[in-house]
């Protein structure tokens, strides 16, 4: 089975300015570098499907909702924080990005395809039940586990976020859910400044400090997420793949390189196919350096698909 590539064509139609690093040309550099790369025709490729009003519930409020449809500006901007705007096309390409996952479990599960990646934006994974931040207005990841975790009654799941910022939002819909083991990696003391969150026994969130290398990384990845997905042995597991971390990358300070994104993958993969039955959906969270995000895609995506 193929590994699936999954984005819509709202994505891009989202933007916060020409100044903002989130802008509909990450798609671009992705897009361009997955052709270069030759793995584009490797891939079967899919449109998202929008996530409906019920899909949402599961991990947002109705009042988060309604706000988001009553800001959606006729034209121009609507601030909702300052780094986070909304202009006449965020919230269908938040729609989008959020059925994009639920795209993806459906052929995963269906066994139409063995895995997929989400190239979809806005981001989400610092969304919280009630509040659009951080660049994100719904979770993506968080609306999609909950959905697998319903329609099908999947007893465990584990979500992995190497994004060089926290996943607030994901770790406070699922902290103390014990059906769901998150683990991360952050740049410890830049947004979201999450020192002061509660802990949580099934939320492995590891703050690394700044200019840690990839062999850093990968030291902490085997010493404590690996054992943990190990003893847990998900049934699903979903990514925030943010690649912000890289070392080209100037909102933040860490030192990754390609090659360990594609480590990354491959432990996840490995994983995936010791518990999971192979099944991983990843999504596209931050990466602003356009040459380094779409170089770093292609390493992931080659991973996932053992290409």
């Amino acid at each position: 089975m193929q590994t699936l590539y999954i984005t819509h064509p709202a994505c891009h139609l989202h933007e916060m300015g020409s100044w903002h690093p989130e802008c509909p040309e990450r798609l671009d550099a992705i897009n361009d570098q997955f052709l270069a790369s030759g793995i584009a025709g490797l891939l079967r490729s899919c449109e998202a499907r929008e996530a409906s009003e019920s899909d949402l519930l599961r991990v947002h409020t109705h009042a988060h909702l309604d706000f988001l449809k009553k800001h959606v500006p006729s034209s121009g901007y609507f601030e909702v924080d300052p780094d986070t705007y909304m202009n006449p096309h965020t919230l269908a390409a938040s729609l989008a990005a959020a059925g994009a996952g639920l795209t993806a479990v459906d052929e995963i599960m269906n066994r139409q395809a063995q895995n997929a990646f989400c190239a979809v934006r806005p981001p989400g994974h610092h969304a919280r039940p009630d509040q659009a931040m951080g660049f994100c207005f719904l979770n993506n990841i968080g609306v999609t586990v909950a959905y697998a975790l319903e329609k099908y009654n999947l007893g465990k799941v584990a979500i992995i976020d190497f994004d060089v910022h926290h996943g607030n939002g994901t770790a406070e819909m699922f902290a103390s859910d014990s059906r769901v083991l998150m683990c991360s990696f952050y740049q410890n003391l830049i947004f979201p400044n999450v020192h002061t969150e509660k802990k949580s026994e099934n939320m492995l969130n590891i703050p690394v400090e700044a200019y840690a290398t990839g062999e850093v990384v990968r030291k902490l990845i085997s010493d404590h997420w690996l054992p943990r997905l190990q003893a847990f042995e998900p049934e699903f597991i979903f990514v925030s793949a943010g690649f912000d971390a890289h070392r080209e990358d100037e909102l933040a300070q860490l030192g990754l390189v390609e090659n360990d994104y594609a480590w990354i993958t491959e432990q996840i993969v490995a994983q995936a196919e010791a518990s999971a039955q192979g099944r991983v959906v990843s999504f596209l969270e931050g990466g602003y350096n356009l040459s380094a995000l779409g170089r770093s895609a292609v390493a992931h995506v080659k991973a996932l698909a053992k290409l």
